[in-house]
Protein backbone atom coordinates (compact mmCIF):
# COMPACT_ATOMS: atom_id res chain seq x y z
CA UNK A 1 0.00 0.00 0.00
CA UNK A 2 1.54 3.05 -1.45
CA UNK A 3 2.05 6.04 1.56
CA UNK A 4 2.87 9.30 1.27
CA UNK A 5 2.98 12.78 3.45
CA UNK A 6 1.96 16.67 3.40
CA UNK A 7 3.44 18.44 5.36
CA UNK A 8 0.08 20.00 6.80
CA UNK A 9 -0.82 16.93 7.59
CA UNK A 10 0.25 15.04 10.81
CA UNK A 11 0.36 11.57 9.71
CA UNK A 12 1.33 9.09 6.34
CA UNK A 13 -1.92 9.14 3.77
CA UNK A 14 -2.36 6.43 2.54
CA UNK A 15 -4.94 4.65 -0.49
CA UNK A 16 -8.21 2.95 -0.12
CA UNK A 17 -8.73 2.32 -3.95
CA UNK A 18 -6.09 3.79 -6.19
CA UNK A 19 -7.17 6.61 -8.32
CA UNK A 20 -6.55 6.78 -12.01
CA UNK A 21 -3.92 9.50 -11.01
CA UNK A 22 -2.78 11.57 -8.38
CA UNK A 23 -0.02 13.85 -7.23
CA UNK A 24 1.25 16.05 -4.54
CA UNK A 25 3.05 19.73 -5.70
CA UNK A 26 5.93 20.00 -4.84
CA UNK A 27 5.48 23.66 -3.73
CA UNK A 28 2.40 24.16 -2.96
CA UNK A 29 1.54 20.83 -1.41
CA UNK A 30 -1.84 20.81 -3.09
CA UNK A 31 -3.33 17.00 -3.42
CA UNK A 32 -4.87 16.17 -7.18
CA UNK A 33 -6.66 13.39 -6.99
CA UNK A 34 -8.19 12.26 -10.46
CA UNK A 35 -11.20 9.41 -9.76
CA UNK A 36 -11.73 6.83 -12.54
CA UNK A 37 -15.36 5.81 -14.71
CA UNK A 38 -18.33 5.24 -12.26
CA UNK A 39 -16.21 5.84 -8.86
CA UNK A 40 -18.28 6.30 -5.30
CA UNK A 41 -19.05 5.91 -2.49
CA UNK A 42 -22.86 5.10 -1.27
CA UNK A 43 -25.38 2.82 0.09
CA UNK A 44 -28.82 3.81 -0.98
CA UNK A 45 -31.62 3.86 1.36
CA UNK A 46 -33.47 1.53 -0.80
CA UNK A 47 -30.59 -1.19 -1.12
CA UNK A 48 -30.82 -1.27 -4.79
CA UNK A 49 -27.48 -0.07 -5.06
CA UNK A 50 -24.09 -0.38 -3.07
CA UNK A 51 -20.61 1.57 -4.46
CA UNK A 52 -17.53 1.85 -2.88
CA UNK A 53 -15.26 2.37 -5.07
CA UNK A 54 -14.02 5.56 -4.98
CA UNK A 55 -10.69 6.68 -4.17
CA UNK A 56 -9.77 8.07 -0.91
CA UNK A 57 -5.88 9.07 0.61
CA UNK A 58 -6.41 8.44 4.29
CA UNK A 59 -4.57 9.16 7.81
CA UNK A 60 -5.19 7.85 11.23
CA UNK A 61 -5.73 11.58 13.19
CA UNK A 62 -3.46 11.29 16.54
CA UNK A 63 -6.19 13.24 18.15
CA UNK A 64 -10.01 13.23 19.47
CA UNK A 65 -10.79 16.42 18.99
CA UNK A 66 -9.54 18.10 15.66
CA UNK A 67 -10.57 19.87 12.90
CA UNK A 68 -9.47 18.96 8.95
CA UNK A 69 -10.21 21.49 6.10
CA UNK A 70 -9.28 21.92 2.63
CA UNK A 71 -10.22 24.63 -0.25
CA UNK A 72 -11.26 21.71 -2.75
CA UNK A 73 -11.62 23.08 -6.69
CA UNK A 74 -13.70 20.08 -8.90
CA UNK A 75 -13.34 20.25 -12.67
CA UNK A 76 -16.91 19.36 -12.86
CA UNK A 77 -18.09 17.25 -15.60
CA UNK A 78 -21.02 14.98 -15.20
CA UNK A 79 -23.88 14.88 -12.05
CA UNK A 80 -22.52 14.30 -9.15
CA UNK A 81 -18.81 14.31 -9.84
CA UNK A 82 -17.33 15.63 -6.14
CA UNK A 83 -14.42 16.22 -4.07
CA UNK A 84 -14.87 15.34 -0.70
CA UNK A 85 -13.87 15.26 2.74
CA UNK A 86 -14.21 11.68 4.47
CA UNK A 87 -14.56 9.97 7.63
CA UNK A 88 -14.51 6.50 7.80
CA UNK A 89 -14.53 4.01 10.18
CA UNK A 90 -15.42 0.75 8.34
CA UNK A 91 -17.02 -0.20 5.02
CA UNK A 92 -20.53 0.16 6.75
CA UNK A 93 -19.80 2.86 8.80
CA UNK A 94 -18.60 6.38 7.17
CA UNK A 95 -19.49 10.04 6.15
CA UNK A 96 -18.14 11.76 3.58
CA UNK A 97 -18.44 16.07 2.76
CA UNK A 98 -18.93 16.89 -0.44
CA UNK A 99 -18.22 20.02 -2.73
CA UNK A 100 -20.36 17.83 -6.00
CA UNK A 101 -22.51 18.73 -9.31
CA UNK A 102 -26.14 18.66 -9.02
CA UNK A 103 -27.94 16.73 -11.72
CA UNK A 104 -28.88 20.19 -12.98
CA UNK A 105 -25.26 21.19 -13.19
CA UNK A 106 -25.15 23.63 -10.24
CA UNK A 107 -22.46 22.38 -7.50
CA UNK A 108 -23.18 22.31 -4.48
CA UNK A 109 -22.64 21.23 -0.67
CA UNK A 110 -23.57 17.12 -0.02
CA UNK A 111 -23.44 15.18 3.08
CA UNK A 112 -23.84 11.94 3.66
CA UNK A 113 -23.56 9.85 6.46
CA UNK A 114 -23.29 6.33 6.49
CA UNK A 115 -24.32 3.33 9.74
CA UNK A 116 -25.51 0.26 7.31
CA UNK A 117 -27.43 2.32 4.75
CA UNK A 118 -26.83 6.06 3.36
CA UNK A 119 -28.55 9.09 4.69
CA UNK A 120 -27.64 11.69 1.88
CA UNK A 121 -28.75 15.48 2.20
CA UNK A 122 -28.35 18.56 -0.15
CA UNK A 123 -27.27 21.94 1.24
CA UNK A 124 -26.48 25.47 -0.37
CA UNK A 125 -25.35 26.13 -4.17
CA UNK A 126 -21.84 27.41 -4.34
CA UNK A 127 -21.71 30.04 -7.03
CA UNK A 128 -17.78 30.32 -6.58
CA UNK A 129 -15.42 27.68 -8.74
CA UNK A 130 -13.77 26.83 -5.47
CA UNK A 131 -14.73 26.21 -1.58
CA UNK A 132 -13.61 25.75 1.73
CA UNK A 133 -14.69 22.26 3.10
CA UNK A 134 -13.71 21.61 7.01
CA UNK A 135 -15.16 18.57 9.20
CA UNK A 136 -14.96 18.58 12.65
CA UNK A 137 -14.67 15.65 15.59
CA UNK A 138 -15.28 16.27 19.38
CA UNK A 139 -15.22 12.55 20.72
CA UNK A 140 -17.93 10.87 19.53
CA UNK A 141 -19.57 13.58 17.39
CA UNK A 142 -18.74 15.26 14.42
CA UNK A 143 -19.97 18.60 12.47
CA UNK A 144 -19.52 19.66 8.65
CA UNK A 145 -18.71 23.36 7.76
CA UNK A 146 -18.26 24.88 4.42
CA UNK A 147 -16.66 28.27 4.00
CA UNK A 148 -16.56 30.90 0.68
CA UNK A 149 -13.24 32.42 1.87
CA UNK A 150 -12.00 29.80 5.02
CA UNK A 151 -12.55 32.11 7.69
CA UNK A 152 -16.53 32.12 8.15
CA UNK A 153 -18.20 28.50 8.04
CA UNK A 154 -21.53 27.91 7.99
CA UNK A 155 -22.99 24.54 9.50
CA UNK A 156 -23.94 21.93 7.48
CA UNK A 157 -24.28 18.94 9.53
CA UNK A 158 -24.20 17.75 13.23
CA UNK A 159 -23.51 13.86 13.75
CA UNK A 160 -22.52 10.27 15.77
CA UNK A 161 -21.27 7.16 14.14
CA UNK A 162 -21.29 5.38 17.17
CA UNK A 163 -18.56 3.87 19.12
CA UNK A 164 -15.29 4.11 17.04
CA UNK A 165 -12.05 2.24 17.04
CA UNK A 166 -10.22 2.66 13.72
CA UNK A 167 -11.17 5.93 12.68
CA UNK A 168 -9.69 7.84 9.76
CA UNK A 169 -9.68 10.70 7.57
CA UNK A 170 -9.18 12.12 4.40
CA UNK A 171 -9.68 13.44 0.52
CA UNK A 172 -10.98 12.19 -1.95
CA UNK A 173 -12.62 12.04 -5.50
CA UNK A 174 -15.56 10.33 -7.20
CA UNK A 175 -17.03 10.49 -10.86
CA UNK A 176 -20.57 8.14 -10.11
CA UNK A 177 -22.11 9.01 -14.01
CA UNK A 178 -18.95 9.63 -15.91
CA UNK A 179 -15.60 8.75 -17.09
CA UNK A 180 -13.20 10.58 -14.88
CA UNK A 181 -13.43 13.58 -12.10
CA UNK A 182 -10.22 15.57 -10.73
CA UNK A 183 -10.21 17.68 -7.37
CA UNK A 184 -7.94 19.24 -6.13
CA UNK A 185 -7.29 19.99 -2.39
CA UNK A 186 -5.56 23.65 -1.18
CA UNK A 187 -4.86 24.99 1.92
CA UNK A 188 -5.26 21.67 3.73
CA UNK A 189 -4.72 22.24 7.56
CA UNK A 190 -5.44 19.80 10.39
CA UNK A 191 -5.58 21.42 13.61
CA UNK A 192 -5.76 19.87 17.45
CA UNK A 193 -8.80 21.26 19.51
CA UNK A 194 -12.30 22.08 20.17
CA UNK A 195 -14.42 24.43 19.14
CA UNK A 196 -16.41 25.71 21.85
CA UNK A 197 -19.51 26.42 19.48
CA UNK A 198 -20.14 24.70 16.03
CA UNK A 199 -23.03 27.10 15.11
CA UNK A 200 -21.35 30.76 15.55
CA UNK A 201 -19.48 31.20 12.48
CA UNK A 202 -15.53 30.08 14.12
Amino acid sequence: MEAFTIPTIPEALHWRHQPQSWNVDEQSHDLTITAGTKTDWFYDPDRSNRNDNAPMALFTPPDTHFLLSAKVTVTFATPFDAGVLVLYEQDDVWAKLCFENSPQHKPMIVSVVTRGLSDDCNATIITEPSVFLRLYRNADTFAFHYSHDGTYWHLVRYFSLGTLTNLQVGFSSQSPTGDACTSIFSAMCYQQGMLTDIRNGN
